[in-house]
């Protein structure tokens, strides 16, 4: 059921919800309907692993393993276990750094980028899609609105 079907269904009652409750709760049920269809179209990968390569190519030198968690705003443990399952996989390779041997440099195989080209075409319909009649103004807003509210709650924690 999408988002908009639970909302005027009688399943839940949101009259008496604040807005930024609501807000809160909607980003939830998306990332989690997100994520869902993005498992089911991908197969070899799910999106978590796959939001981790598109992180670490957007990364001007090879991440470490502190630096991924930090891009990607989840703990040390998961990235790892995120990135142990695409290494299994043969989407990245671990190298020592060489200016500082303790540390460890993910780096992605040729054959993620080869995936990466193979779907680019259908991540750019679906992104299309997704953004289908919304206004480049009204995503600036959302990512300004989303960005705030981080801010605010770093200073909870």
């Amino acid at each position: 059921m999408i988002i908009e079907d639970v909302i005027s269904s009688n399943i839940v009652n949101f009259s008496e919800i604040p807005p930024n409750y609501y807000l809160l709760g909607l980003l939830s049920a998306f990332e989690n309907r997100f994520q869902a269809m993005a498992d089911n179209l991908m197969k070899e990968i799910s999106w978590k692993q796959f939001f981790a390569v598109i992180c670490i190519n957007m990364c001007k030198e090879p991440p470490t393993l502190k630096e991924l968690s930090d891009v990607l705003g989840s703990s040390h443990q998961n990235v790892k276990q995120i990135l142990l399952k695409l290494e299994k996989k043969g989407f990245i390779e671990f190298l020592q750094d060489e200016s500082d041997k303790r540390k460890q440099l993910i780096v992605l195989t040729d054959k993620c980028k080869n995936f990466c080209e193979k779907n680019d075409d259908a991540s750019a319909l679906i992104m299309a899609k997704m953004f289908d009649g919304i206004s480049d103004k009204d995503i600036r807003t959302t990512i300004k609105t989303i960005i705030n509210i981080e801010k605010n709650l770093r200073g909870l924690e």
